[in-house]
């Protein structure tokens, strides 16, 4: 299994680094490369030649993925990176946060203040006691179930018997109408009927 980080070095060190690497294995056997890290893992020291330059473990701000190809047609992917160990030179101060502000290319500057949703402020307090009580509710056990909870069940319960004593709604009376007696005598006719009359 693969592992891979990035490497970010100086100028000056890049130009070293590319000569070291072009050239042939004899002459690259009189330059060493070397990378070690002290007790805490985030810091060491990059050597090359006799050079030494103070180097640094930092997080990405996200994992980017690497691939390599055998054709120049199919990629393969090989790993994800998350990881990047950037040289600094020797009078440069050490970074003071774990974790790279920006991502490998320019889109990706300052991307987790850009790109990625702020963190919740959470109250420490509030989480424990919700953590505890989903503990308790899985295990089936419902211990000091806070007093609010059963206030607000015990007025549910009120409203439900609230709702059910409700009086049904009493349909509309119809106002009484009086026939008058000519009505009641004669059958109603419509002006179609006076019109049949004429033919």
């Amino acid at each position: 299994m693969e592992e891979q980080f990035i490497l970010r070095v100086p100028p000056s060190v890049a130009e070293r680094l590319d000569r070291l690497l072009s050239e042939s294995a004899s002459s690259s056997e009189e330059q060493s490369l070397d990378l070690s890290f002290s007790e805490d893992g985030r810091n060491g020291t990059f050597v090359i030649g006799d050079d030494h330059f103070p180097a640094s473990l930092m997080d990405l701000p996200c994992v980017v993925e690497s691939y390599k190809t055998y054709d120049d047609c199919a990629l393969v992917k090989t790993t994800d990176i998350g990881q990047m160990i950037m040289v600094r030179e020797t009078g440069d101060t050490a970074p003071d946060v774990v974790e790279y502000r920006h991502g490998l290319t320019p889109p990706m500057r300052d991307a987790r203040k850009r790109r990625f949703r702020r963190e919740p402020d959470l109250n420490p307090e509030l989480v424990q006691r919700v953590e505890k009580d989903l503990v308790n509710i899985t295990r089936g056990t419902v211990e000091n179930a806070d007093v609010e909870a059963n206030e607000q069940e015990e007025d549910g319960d009120q409203n439900a018997r609230n709702a059910s004593k409700k009086p049904l709604p009493v349909p509309a009376a119809k106002p009484d109408v009086q026939e008058t007696a000519a009505n009641a005598e004669e059958p109603e006719r419509s002006d179609s009927d006076d019109s049949d009359d004429s033919m």
